[in-house]
């Protein structure tokens, strides 16, 4: 016979929310700003060893695939940054009210702007 123990909580037994889906988005971000840099390690290494691997790098990051590549980073890069504002402010003791629902929002659409602003200006 199993003992009779509480269950520890797990993500199945709690209500969805912003705040959850932002922790999670947070954690995958972070792993992809590490695969992105070495992307660009990758391509500074290119420029170090010559024209023949940096026209292969470029190509790369030229195609609609290595652009698309970029454009994630780039978006991964500010919803990464932003997130951590938000925690950090929450490190200060503030932003546990209603208004930590405001700033998952704010880091969505703020990393999405920022994304666009910096692209509108490399395109």
């Amino acid at each position: 016979a199993e003992p009779n123990r509480p269950l520890s909580p797990h993500i199945l037994i709690y209500k969805e929310e912003i705040t959850m889906v932002m922790s999670i988005v947070h954690r995958i971000t972070g792993v992809g700003l590490y695969t992105g840099t070495a992307f660009l390690v990758w391509w500074l290494a290119a420029a170090a060893i010559g024209d023949g691997a940096f026209a292969v790098a470029q190509g790369f990051f030229g195609h609609w695939f290595g652009k698309l590549i970029l454009i994630g980073y780039t978006w991964a890069l500010f919803h990464h940054m932003l997130g951590g504002l938000r925690h950090f402010v929450w490190d200060l003791g503030k932003g546990y009210g209603p208004e930590r629902y405001t700033m998952a929002w704010a880091t969505i659409g703020g990393s999405i702007i920022l994304t666009g602003i910096v692209w509108l200006f490399l395109i």
